[in-house]
This record gives structure tokens, C-alpha cells and sequence, in this order.
């Protein structure tokens, strides 16, 4: 396979050949008339938090295999070639349910193992506050229990790479502890925490943030709060739903600025419902609604928002409307850092390198919705989403 394209990281124009499953060449070359209609080239998405899609929820107690695949083939679209399986809380039996279905699915189908890199497990042990809970069906959220996380695991056959929880409950630090001892990343997320509780998290080894600013009280004392203590503190990463809906662009933009481009990733938070047309649906977080903008949000109101609808891309595009990032910071903060940060193999655009790619349109900061038009993707070799070169 060969094609042409612009190197999102020069924007030079280039002919890259893939062999093998691997970039086997890139030969770049003088721009001439016509370069401009080329499609940007960037390695493949890397989305930690992907809660379904197309009607299609991991924590379902219905979920199949071919669920899994279908979700695993419609996200290609979204120039996404690794991801991060997210369950949210439920009962265990729902969760030992969705988490055996996909670990299943990673057996059977090597090509959907190759992209489902693990497993994130939002809940269930995060705040039980209206606000700090989000979405989350209260008579699921619950304390930490590592009995129940080791089951979960096993359920998973070893594939939970990711967990988010509140620090706030007696028992998360150690808890804390022996995930990260175990290989897994430990996200703060959800949260009411105290500002020393945050920090014992962060000592216990927790690295991340997740979707900053979102799951919180819709209204916080000035200081301190438990979104200053995460902006402030280094150690942690934040992650961020920058699809329009989820952040104000100044929050984004200060955001950025305070943890500095290099601590944050980009995620999509796509929820079952996303792809759907807008209208009300019946999920297992209760009676959601898609608006006609796109948001989607506990029904009957518009300000609760249930997870996103929006993909990947809309971050990368409104990071570098709303933050002013350029397009190789935006597209390292969705590809190499979410990568690093829950130890999956960083892959680049260079010969040699996995091909594993993404080919998008350049975002128009004219459009009012931020996008990023894929125009094809490649995994392992192979065009999964569109059509590219010979």
C-alpha cells in the first residue's frame, strides 16, 4: 500500500509505503499546487475511555461478543486504533458479565485484541454525592473492596489496565496501592475527596485525573476544592473531554495551562448512546436523552450531561481552538501521552513503526462544532475505515 499525505507533525508532504503491517518507507518531497487537499497522517488515536457505541454499552448484562466487535469496527471511523474498554459502575454481576465478554472476545478475535489494549474501570467505588457521581446509578456506588476489584480482574483475565475512584472512602489507599503494585493505573476521579486525601492518593502511586472538571457539584467553595488540589498537583495527569459540551473553552484553555500540554490526554468519554440520532433512550444508567446539539444528558433537562456523544477527534480539534495548542501537541495528547501514561508502546510516524494510522482533514476553526474529518484509517496494515492509495 502506498498514498500520499501531510505529516501532521511538519505538515510536509510525503509518500509513505506500508509492508507487513509496518511503515516500510516515507519519502518525503517539495510541496507543489493541489499539496493542500492531501489528508493530515498521524498514528492511529489512542482513546482511554470508551463507554460504547451505537447502542452497543460494555456494562450491559447483555453484552455479546459480536457487541464487542461491532463497537471494536464502528470506532475505526473515529481514526481510533486503541482503546480502553470502559465499565462503569454497576453490580459485580454486571461488571464479572462485561468484563469475561470482552477478555472472551480479545481470545477469540486476535484483531480486536489488538485494539482493545485493556480495560478501564470507571467505579464503582467513587463518591456516592449528587454531583461528584455523575451518571452513575447510586445503589451501585460503594467503598473499595480489593476481594471484589481481584475478581473483576479475573474476570477480565488480567485486562484491567485503568481504574478510576474517589479516594474518599476508608480503604482506597491501600486498595490504591495494590493495584499499582499490580501493574494497573489508578485514576482520581468522581470525587469529593479533601485535599489530603487527594494527596495520599497521589503517594499511594494514582497518576491520573479523569475527564477533569467534569463529576463534580455543580457548585464548589472557592478554595480549596478538590479541582484545585488535581490542577496543583504535578504528579497527576488530567484527562479531558474538550468536545464543546463537556468544558467551556476557558476552562479548557486555563486547564492546559496549569498542568502544561505534556500532562494532559485527550479522551472521548463515548457513551453507548453515541452515533444514535437525538431523541430519549432507556440505558442502564436510567431514561437518557440526545439533544439536537449533540449533548447528551440525563432526560428532562439540559444541563446534566450522562457521558458524551462527540469523538476523539472533537477534542483534538477544540484542544487547539480553545487552548490555542498546535496540531502536534493536540495529537500528542490523544496519541503518545494517553499511551505512556497507562504503559502501552508509544508508536510514532517513522519507518519501522506499527502501521496503525489516522487520516484526517485539517479542523476549520470556522466551524461552530469542533471536528476532525477522518478520512481513513489503517490498523495493522490494512484500510479498516475509508479508502487510501493502491
Amino acid at each position: 500500500m502506498q498514498f500520499d499525505a501531510l505529516l501532521f507533525d511538519t505538515l510536509t508532504p510525503a509518500r509513505l509505503t506500508i509492508e507487513a503491517g509496518q511503515i516500510a518507507a516515507i519519502a518525503t518531497r517539495a510541496r507543489t499546487r493541489g499539496d493542500d487537499q492531501l489528508p493530515v497522517v498521524a498514528p492511529g488515536f489512542v482513546d482511554l475511555q470508551v463507554n460504547g457505541l451505537l447502542g452497543h454499552e460494555f456494562s450491559s448484562p447483555e453484552l455479546t461478543v459480536d457487541q464487542v466487535a461491532a463497537i471494536g469496527q464502528a470506532i475505526y471511523a473515529h481514526g481510533v486504533t486503541r482503546f480502553l474498554p470502559t465499565l462503569t459502575t454497576q453490580s459485580f454481576d454486571v461488571l464479572a458479565h462485561g468484563m469475561r465478554t470482552v477478555a472472551r472476545a480479545c481470545e477469540e478475535r486476535p484483531e480486536i485484541a489488538r485494539q482493545m489494549v485493556g480495560i478501564h474501570l470507571e467505579g464503582p467505588y467513587i463518591s456516592q454525592e449528587d454531583g461528584p457521581r455523575g451518571a452513575h446509578p447510586l445503589a451501585h456506588c460503594r467503598p473499595p473492596c480489593w476481594d471484589e476489584f481481584a475478581r473483576l480482574q479475573t474476570a477480565a483475565m488480567g485486562r484491567i489496565r485503568l481504574l478510576t475512584l474517589s479516594p474518599e472512602y476508608e480503604g482506597a489507599i491501600p486498595l490504591i496501592r495494590r493495584c499499582v503494585d499490580s501493574g494497573v493505573t489508578v485514576a482520581i476521579g468522581h470525587t469529593a475527596a479533601t485535599g489530603a486525601q487527594i494527596r495520599a492518593a497521589v503517594d499511594a502511586g494514582a497518576r491520573l485525573s479523569t475527564h477533569l472538571g467534569n463529576g463534580a457539584h455543580r457548585a464548589l467553595r472557592r478554595h480549596p476544592n478538590y479541582l484545585w488540589d488535581q490542577l496543583a498537583e504535578d504528579r497527576l495527569t488530567a484527562s479531558l473531554i474538550v468536545d464543546g459540551h463537556h468544558l467551556p473553552p476557558e476552562v479548557v484553555r486555563v486547564f492546559v495551562r496549569a498542568k502544561g500540554p505534556e500532562r494532559i490526554v485527550l479522551v472521548s468519554d463515548l457513551s453507548g448512546l453515541a452515533g444514535l440520532p437525538p431523541g430519549r433512550y432507556t440505558s442502564m444508567d436510567g431514561e437518557l436523552e440526545i439533544l439536537a446539539d449533540g449533548r447528551l444528558v440525563i432526560a428532562g433537562q439540559d444541563q446534566l450531561l450522562a457521558g458524551a456523544s462527540r469523538p476523539i477527534g472533537a477534542g483534538i480539534a477544540g484542544v487547539m481552538q480553545m487552548a490555542g495548542v498546535d496540531l502536534p501537541t493536540a495529537i500528542a495528547m490523544a496519541t503518545s501521552q494517553p499511551a505512556a501514561l497507562v504503559g502501552l508502546p508509544v508508536q510514532g510516524l517513522a519507518t519501522g513503526e506499527p502501521a496503525d494510522l489516522a487520516l484526517f482533514r485539517l479542523p476549520n476553526a470556522t466551524v461552530a462544532a469542533p471536528g476532525l474529518p477522518i478520512a481513513a484509517t489503517i490498523a495493522a496494515g490494512h484500510c479498516v475505515f475509508g479508502a487510501v492509495g493502491s
